[in-house]
């Protein structure tokens, strides 16, 4: 059963030596971040996340708003295990698939296709599961000869359709989704929009952080809205 469960989750970053940056970034940072708690003259904290409370279950289309800066991001992140919290529970049930950086773990001094175990790998899968997935991964990316090419050949378009191909390659039970991807030419993004809908039609729970009121409205069926690392409120998706 995919579950999550969040008791009084707090997430902070410390600072050290902020009196060496810049008063107008500390205050940037203030105003449109977390809360900025100075310990000691040379150690601040910026409290990312605080005291956050939630559970999602099984059919839960769970759309996160807010500003920039509200917390969004680092909540999705913190779910799908890049942060730790500094204090609280969490506890997350199910194979987790995250689209928030899809580059991330590649080599661009190796080729297309040992890119594809690479990412494989960091998502969890077994070499023999990678190996299984590969023809069907090449053959959705379209890259074709490309992928016997270091990925340092490719266009910025190209590496993110070999990352999307790869990313999205596996069903998860828990789908975390950082604004709705846009990748590669019109016929591409088509096609990406198709398989991207497939995955949040089966996955047990979506968690979607967007600023466009007509993609949470799309897919979600309620928000948590964010504000400094706090939720202030949590409401139904209005039809």
């Amino acid at each position: 059963m995919a579950y999550i469960r969040a008791e009084r989750l707090s997430v902070e970053f410390p600072i050290w030596n902020p009196s060496r940056r810049s008063l107008k970034n500390a205050v940037l940072r203030a105003t449109t971040g977390g809360r900025l708690a100075r310990e000691s003259a040379t150690r601040v904290v910026i409290q990312a996340l605080c005291d956050l409370s939630f559970e999602f279950s099984r059919g839960d289309r769970i759309g996160l708003v807010g500003h920039n800066g509200s917390g969004k991001t680092t909540l999705l992140r913190v779910l799908t295990g890049i942060y730790e919290p500094v204090r609280g529970r969490l506890d997350v049930t199910g194979r987790v698939s995250s689209l928030l950086d899809l580059s991330l773990g590649m080599d661009h001094e190796a080729t297309g296709y040992e890119n594809i175990v690479l990412r494989g790998v960091l998502m969890g899968l077994p070499p023999s599961a990678i190996e299984k997935r590969v023809d069907e991964i090449a053959e959705f990316s379209e890259l074709g000869d490309y992928l016997s090419m270091p990925i340092r050949t490719y266009s910025s378009g190209m590496l993110l359709r070999l990352a999307f191909a790869v990313s999205t390659t596996i069903a998860p039970e828990i789908l975390l989704l950082d604004e709705w991807l846009s990748v590669g030419d019109a016929d591409f993004r088509e096609k990406a929009e198709r398989r991207l809908v497939e995955m949040i039609e089966s996955s047990a729970i979506v968690v979607l952080a967007s600023h466009d009121v007509s993609l949470i409205r799309r897919f979600c069926s309620r928000t948590l809205k964010l504000e400094h690392g706090r939720i202030i409120s949590e409401e139904p998706v209005a039809s």
